[in-house]
């Protein structure tokens, strides 16, 4: 046993520096004690105390931990940093604020905003106002009934017994909803579950003419957007005889002087052409009777084919002929703000 360190200096064992001596040779650096005991070999100890920091000084944490955030990674996810402080008042001092109403975030997601999570996110970055003021609240209730609701300038459309609708009119049908004389009308076209709603259609069609016509019990919206001091764009596909000569869409954004006054369009776009046949998209906002195929008769090329594609923001796309489809609360909602609802 007393052999086992012979020829061994004092405080070696094992080939193993003792803690006395696992410093030895690097004067002026203090280990930081990890744990490691060392292997007897330099160039091995050397790396492990490298991997495990020894000798380092602490440094101070930087980038999202030193601002109190979670370390961003695949396993972690994005980096929370703290709100910025709110100035806003207390729900309850607020004029719209009813104890006895719904959540605003759940009025919102029931009007198909968003999930409840993402309106509530909305509310704090003062996106959503209520009657005017701008909320940043979370406790605040309201009765839909009673209030207007914007998000990002939009207003939502709480009512449920409002309806709209988005017509796609063919040829040949009269814009009544019946006509005593027996020809076809929009009426025709309704489903039972419609027919006992109060529906108007908003502006005229000639019975020549195909595309979108809206229906809606909504009174207010319609005066808007059939009164000529909103203006609401209406787009229409124009088929001519051609070909056409050149400055006709000039002419007719200059104005052209009908029996009724001076007309034009806004913009004049040619789409197609065929042998013998011109297709033109023309928008403009006069509600005047007729105007687009007078406008044409005017300048020598008189209408063949005749569809409104679109008013305002809502548009006719790929909607069948013939049929009738309910309007996106998204569409109501820009429909409403583009006559100032």
């Amino acid at each position: 046993g007393d052999a086992r360190g012979a020829g061994r200096p004092t405080g070696e064992r094992s080939g193993r520096p003792t803690g006395d001596a696992r410093g030895a040779g690097r004067p002026g650096e203090a280990r930081r004690d990890s744990g490691y005991r060392g292997t007897g070999n330099p160039a091995a100890d050397r790396y492990a105390a490298k991997k495990s920091g020894a000798g380092k000084p602490r440094q101070k944490p930087s980038g999202p931990r030193a601002f109190g955030g979670e370390r961003f990674g695949k396993d972690l996810g994005p980096v929370r940093r703290p709100k910025a402080a709110r100035t806003s008042r207390p729900a309850d001092e607020l004029d719209m604020h009813n104890p006895d109403g719904v959540r605003l975030q759940k009025v919102m997601a029931s009007a198909g905003v968003a999930s409840r999570r993402v309106c509530e996110e909305m509310i704090l970055d003062g996106r959503v106002e209520v009657d005017g003021t701008i909320v940043r609240e979370l406790g605040v209730r309201v009765v839909p009934s009673e209030v207007s609701i914007h998000v990002d300038g939009m207003r939502l459309q709480l009512n449920e017994d409002l309806k709209y609708y988005v017509f796609n009119k063919p040829r040949g049908v009269i814009s009544t909803m019946e006509d005593p004389e027996g020809r076809p009308s929009i009426g025709n076209f309704l489903k039972n579950k419609n027919k006992n709603e109060r529906l108007f259609h908003v502006g005229r069609l000639d019975a020549e003419t195909e595309g979108l016509l809206l229906l809606t019990n909504d009174g207010e919206l319609t005066n808007r957007l059939t009164h000529p001091s909103y203006e609401v764009p209406k787009t229409y596909y124009v088929q001519v005889r051609g070909p056409m000569g050149p400055g006709i869409g000039a002419q007719m954004k200059e104005g052209i002087e009908l029996e009724d006054g001076i007309s034009k369009v806004d913009s004049f776009k040619l789409i197609d052409s065929t042998p013998g046949h011109i297709l033109v998209e023309v928008v403009l906002h006069s509600g005047k009777n007729r105007v687009v195929r007078r406008l044409f008769d005017a300048v020598g090329h008189p209408v063949e084919r005749l569809v409104r594609t679109q008013i305002g923001p809502i548009r006719l796309n790929d909607q069948r002929q013939g049929s009738i489809r309910v309007l996106g609360r998204q569409e109501v909602g820009h429909l409403l703000a583009s006559v100032g609802l």
